[in-house]
């Protein structure tokens, strides 16, 4: 097993209660993970994860594991990582992780490193990180790597520019959990860099439509309220992005009583958000009336200057996107007289030379995360399901697929709503052969 670096193992027994209790909400995972202790699918296989530390990545881990494969965790969000489900996970689960909540960047991609050096045989990415800094080396692209990527430089350098070549041709695929990240995937298949099929997990309906829109609607919200003890009724509440996200936000915040702004640049979108009842604005307008604000683009700098400026005093943002750049904090900073770090657990005061003072809640990452807990067990049950079964397949398909962003099979998304279905109890209808030959022929008119 390769080494670990977490921050509090002493808090691995308030870990493992955190994760069972998660599990009890994950039965479709469970029975793919009882499954895979039987056929051992992914025996003797390596696999570097890079994604949210939570208790319900813990059990995502645990499938892997029964399903023979070894694995190493490592943080996707520096301000994601559940401390003490870390813990358990190395002492109690045998994996080994390398996330320490708060790290910066240095040490954050000082675990990508070790992930990379741990030579996988199957990745897994929450916005394509990994899979870039592969690329990066494959590709001989050492310059464009960032200065805060200086530890994945250090590691590449002790490759001959022959063994950075084919380190990673070992490869079979690699799994994507986000919008960020399969956006970033089909860049790489275009400018045709990729090296390796990736299954675009987040693409699946019981991904984009359960997990994106009931969970980060709920989750935002449980982030928003934890950070602040605001009262969501009657404030006006600024969502940046109607995708699936941006709508399960909006549905919530409408639920708590709050008055709902939206602001795209999608025309069919925003046609969408307006039928559905939601006021829609362009964000320059927007930022002068509202209460709240929430990105959920995959965008940069969808909040930038002018727009903070213009903004009421006491006006609260945050981010629930993948990265922080959709909030422009350093035009933020130039504008700023006075930061104030933790005003409440999360929340940084902002008071800006026009003397207004703004709050900025989890320093612009995902708030879901760094001030809740992320979504709730049972939408990351189908979510998670998904990847297991996406990573089985790739593995039976080794050698079959081409280096591409490939869709999850259509048998892998109806096998976990099946499921799911089940495990709430509901039941539904099947179709009759005289339907079933309805739908396929062509001989009845009207």
């Amino acid at each position: 097993m390769a080494t670990s670096d977490i921050a509090k193992p002493d808090l691995a027994p308030q870990g493992k209660k955190r994760l069972l209790w998660a599990d009890q909400d994950m039965p479709v995972l469970a029975r793919i993970r009882d499954r895979f202790a039987r056929e051992k699918p992914l025996k003797g296989l390596r696999m570097s994860a890079c994604l949210h530390v939570t208790a319900e990545t813990a059990n995502l881990v645990r499938t892997l594991q029964a399903g023979g494969a070894d694995v190493m965790l490592i943080a996707s969000n520096p301000l994601s990582t559940q401390d003490d489900v870390a813990a358990s996970l190395v002492k109690d689960y045998a994996a080994s992780v390398n996330a320490i909540h708060g790290e910066d960047g240095i040490t954050y991609y000082k675990h990508v490193a070790a992930a990379l050096e741990f030579n996988p045989h199957v990745t897994m990415d929450d916005g394509a990180d990994l899979v870039s800094a592969m690329l990066f080396i494959a590709h001989d692209r050492l310059d464009q790597l960032g200065k805060s990527q200086q530890p994945v430089l250090d590691w590449a350098k002790k490759l001959t520019a022959d063994q950075r070549k084919t380190r990673f041709d070992s490869v079979l695929g690699s799994m994507e959990e986000t919008t960020t990240g399969v956006i970033r995937l089909r860049a790489m298949e275009k400018d045709g860099v990729l090296k390796f099929p990736v299954i675009a997990v987040n693409d699946a309906a019981t991904k984009h439509m359960f997990d994106n829109r009931y969970g980060t609607g709920q989750s935002t919200i449980d982030g928003i309220i934890r950070a602040t003890n605001s009262l969501i009724a009657g404030r006006k509440l600024v969502v940046s992005g109607y995708g699936w996200c941006g709508k399960g936000v909006s549905l919530r915040a409408r639920g708590l009583g709050a008055n709902v702004i939206v602001t795209e640049v999608d025309p069919i979108k925003a046609l969408e958000a307006a039928m559905d009842g939601f006021g829609v604005l362009p964000m320059a307008d927007a930022a002068k009336i509202g209460d709240v604000f929430i990105t959920v683009t995959g965008n940069k700098h969808i909040i930038r200057a002018e727009h903070f400026e213009a903004m009421k005093d006491g006006a609260m943002v945050c981010n629930s996107g993948h990265f922080d750049v959709e909030l422009d904090l350093e035009a933020l900073d130039k504008l700023t007289r006075q930061k104030t770090a933790d005003v409440r657990r999360e929340v940084d005061e902002y008071q800006l030379r026009n003397g207004k003072r703004l709050y900025v809640i989890g320093s612009g990452r995902l708030v879901n995360l760094a001030a809740a807990e992320g979504h709730p067990p049972s939408v990351m049950d189908m979510s998670f399901a998904t990847q297991a079964l996406a990573t089985e397949y790739c593995v039976k398909n080794k050698g079959k697929l081409k280096a591409a962003v490939h869709k999850v099979p259509i048998e892998i998304e109806k096998y976990v709503a099946r499921e799911k279905l089940a495990s709430m109890g509901i039941a539904i209808d099947t179709l009759t052969k005289e339907q079933e030959a309805y739908l396929t022929g062509w001989e009845h008119g009207t």
